[in-house]
């Protein structure tokens, strides 16, 4: 009798096991799902999901490079796609468990990236702008809609340690690029040369580098104009309200352009459970779910299917949303290698370095 009740303990801990094994990893940018899909995911799956963050692509691309695993799924900007691919890193989706990918636009298929959308499929896409205290740049007479607010010493003399910039060289680089009417994607060395001089010019006058926590210094009210993504700025002025501060956060696109950013879906090579992950991506295609991106997150969705679920405040908001004419001064930023990515760390480093 010992025995069989043994026998029923040592099986009983056996699916205790397995069921605790149902874990999908997510590596993914900070507040970039809504507390409540997730939990949605995990009702319907009956699983947990456990996410980590990155600040930055290359930060992404690093940690994966170097090695890291047990991931499921990583949501990495359109750029990043082509490196990951040729490094390996990528296992091709099985599109016969995806039935939802038909609900996302053309538009958004078949990019340079990952042609054939072999490797990826559409999450989400938001728009690099700056977001800045609303009462304070008013008084101040300053005008948001030019870079020149995080890059002309005149008006940062008015502002000095009130700015942050985003952590990372390709979207620094990007927005002095455009500031000095040159394309986000240029790689000619006299015109990144201008654009870091730009930035070094600038850089007294900024509190930080700061991709991970500028939400919350603009919230409180420690920082006045950040460099930063859409979404972030939505969730600022959201948090602002919270708090019942006497400012809100606002946040629109800069007259000399903007890159875009295209977030996709992939299953890493090395995931610990890609039945999980292909139940993900297929869930995050949902018109409803994805929906939800747009309303909780405030980010632009590429999911014809989420239109109907769509709150119309945001699809009013310009800088989610762009407009036809506001689309043609959007840049998707291209892949790096090669001489050209090492000539841009040499060059970033030297920004960082700067006094």
């Amino acid at each position: 009798m010992k025995k069989v009740l043994l026998a029923l303990m040592l099986a009983a801990g056996t699916v205790h096991t397995a069921q605790a094994e149902d874990v999908l990893h997510l590596y993914n940018w900070n507040n970039y799902i809504a507390p409540e899909t997730v939990k949605n995911f995990e009702k319907s799956c009956k699983c947990r999901v456990v996410q980590d963050y990155y600040g930055a692509m290359e930060e992404m691309l690093a940690k994966l490079a170097a090695g890291a695993k047990g991931y499921d799924v990583v949501i990495p900007t359109g750029f990043a796609i082509p490196p990951m691919i040729k490094q390996n890193l990528l296992q091709p989706l099985d599109k016969s468990k995806l039935a939802n990918a038909k609900n996302v636009s053309p538009a958004f298929m078949n990019t340079q990236f990952d042609q054939g959308n072999k490797y990826s499929l559409p999450y989400s896409f938001s728009t690099t702008l700056v977001g800045y205290n609303d009462k304070k740049i008013k008084e101040l007479g300053i005008n948001p809609s030019s870079w020149a607010i995080i890059f002309d010493p005149a008006v940062l003399a008015k502002i000095k340690g009130k700015v942050t910039v985003l952590d990372d060289s390709r979207e620094v680089f990007a927005a002095a690029l455009m500031y000095n009417g040159y394309s986000a994607n240029s790689t000619k060395p006299e015109e990144w040369k201008k654009a870091q001089e730009t930035i070094i010019k600038a850089k007294p006058f900024w509190a930080a580098f700061n991709a991970q926590s500028y939400i919350k210094e603009l919230t409180l009210g420690n920082i006045w104009v950040a460099h930063g993504y859409s979404s972030d700025m939505f969730q600022a002025n959201i948090d602002a309200k919270a708090a019942k501060r006497n400012f809100g956060v606002a946040y629109g696109l800069q007259k000399e352009g903007n890159t875009l950013s295209l977030d996709s879906m992939v299953v890493l090579k090395t995931a610990p459970r890609p039945d999980l992950a292909a139940k993900f991506v297929n869930f995050m295609l949902d018109g409803k779910n994805a929906s939800e991106l747009t309303n909780m997150i405030g980010t632009g969705t590429p999911n014809a299917a989420a239109a109907p679920f769509v709150k119309p405040e945001m699809k009013q908001n310009s800088a989610v949303f762009p407009s036809a004419e506001q689309m043609k001064k959007l840049q998707q930023l291209t892949a790096l290698e090669g001489k050209a990515l090492r000539d841009l760390n040499r060059m970033w480093t030297q920004v960082k370095t700067a006094k």
